[in-house]
């Protein structure tokens, strides 16, 4: 049974960004044989942010709301004439009005999809490090996995390389699931990355003797060596290919787009922590700093966890 499951949902807006997530979502559709679903949100501006809004006629916003389920059914079959082109039968499409975001997390969730794919646009680093954009929205509020596609400098794209960062974690073994399905389906080559912690984190707030912390950098080391091969033979044994194993010192998050880019890899998979409710919510995880500093793909894998065997 996919991982992914037989339903996934293409978030567009007919921007350049969603185009290229509709590439993303069209190539994972067939090579995992998931049923392509479609839907397209046109936002509806909040009353409440309207000086005038007490003075404002209280039919108007039925006639706006009339407008917009117009247009953006108009928009939605465009967009979806456009996935027939690339030759992939598109299994429904989905009209939406009013939060974006909130719609996308609606309908995905009534759908049952197992995963969410979304543009995202390519900001700079300042502006990357602002969230409350529709797409990390999705990112922190979906019960299922999502991909943020943004447009990168990279040449590959799956069947390209994928980074797969794993940390023991349940959200990572279901990331690592998700990532030897994509990899073995489109033929991407994987690597495999766990990022340790900095020395003044390895070794707390107390004082050791330069001897004794050699000794536990090296059992940490040889402690990640030995992770790093138990998941290799679990992928491999699961029907996946591991083109290398990489180590890393530093923040997770910093360490991981660092590497994403200097493989030029076509996607990057990190677990989410599976916060439900208001948890999820919140932000500063490692995943939420991946989708926003990451100038390509990123897939943030979300499902029920499971043990490796």
């Amino acid at each position: 049974m996919s991982v992914i499951g037989d339903r996934i949902l293409l978030a567009t807006d007919g921007s350049p960004e969603a185009e290229s997530a509709a590439g993303m979502a069209v190539t994972l559709s067939e090579k995992l044989g998931s049923g392509l679903h479609v839907v397209c949100v046109e936002p509806m501006p909040d009353p409440l942010s309207w000086p005038e809004s007490r003075v404002v006629a209280p039919e108007l916003g039925g006639d706006i709301r009339e407008r917009a389920e117009v247009e953006v059914r108009k928009k939605l079959e465009g967009e979806a004439e456009k996935i027939r082109k690339m030759g992939v039968e598109v299994s429904g499409v989905h009209a939406g009005v009013g939060r974006p975001d909130a719609e996308i997390v609606r309908v995905a969730e009534e759908l049952g999809a197992g995963l969410i794919v979304v543009g995202s646009r390519g900001m700079g680093p300042v502006k990357r490090a602002v969230m409350g954009s529709v797409s990390g929205s999705v990112v922190h509020h979906a019960h299922c996995s999502v991909l943020v596609v943004r447009d990168h400098d990279g040449e590959d794209s799956p069947p390209g390389g994928i980074l797969l960062a794993v940390d023991g974690s349940g959200q990572a073994q279901v990331a690592t699931e998700v990532a030897v399905e994509i990899s073995a389906s489109t033929g991407s080559r994987l690597h495999v990355v766990f990022v340790m912690p900095a020395a003044e984190h390895l070794y707390g707030p107390h004082f050791y003797s330069e001897e004794i912390k050699g000794s536990v950098r090296e059992q940490a080391e040889g402690d990640v060596r030995a992770f790093l091969d138990e998941r290799v033979a679990w992928i491999e044994d699961h029907g996946g290919n591991v083109e290398d194993t990489h180590t890393a010192v530093g923040k997770p998050d910093a360490e991981i787009v660092k590497l994403a880019e200097e493989l030029r890899v076509g996607l990057t998979v990190v677990g989410s922590r599976g916060l439900g409710g208001v948890s999820r919510a919140l932000v500063g995880s490692v995943s939420d700093s991946v989708v926003r500093h990451a100038h390509g793909p990123v897939l943030v894998a979300r499902g029920e966890e499971s043990q490796a065997t």
